[in-house]
């Protein structure tokens, strides 16, 4: 499974950015897809997971100004950006792991990692 992310950029407090995460082999149907994100000098952390169930999990962070979503026939995973805030500056990555189900968050799960996009809100 091939995971390459497009998307990021730089934008204004409060502004809007949508990632994009083409998924190789339609592999998003088999798998628990998800976004993570690494600020400067801190620790990758989870954003938002998407299991093969359908079921949608967010850090608390990000609840209601982000969405994680899917479209298999695109074979694309997409994370809507809105209301930013400078704490969600960072290098964001798509990751998927073969799973039925719900996601484990667990980083250790995720055998598939894009090669990250830049986003930066100042």
């Amino acid at each position: 499974v091939q995971l390459v992310e497009s998307g990021g950029g730089s934008v204004q407090v409060g502004g809007s950015l949508r990632l994009s995460c083409r998924i190789s082999d339609n592999a998003g149907s088999r798998h628990c897809m998800a976004w993570f994100r690494q600020a400067p000098g801190k620790e990758r952390e989870g954003v938002a997971y998407l299991g093969s169930s359908g079921t949608k999990m967010y850090v608390d962070s990000v609840k209601g100004r982000f969405t994680i979503s899917k479209d298999n026939a695109e074979a694309s995973l997409y994370l809507q950006m809105n209301s930013l805030k400078s704490g969600d500056t960072g290098v964001y990555y798509c990751a998927a792991y073969l799973a039925a189900g719900d996601c484990n968050s667990s980083q250790d799960n995720f055998a598939y990692w894009g090669q990250g996009t830049q986003v930066t809100v100042s």
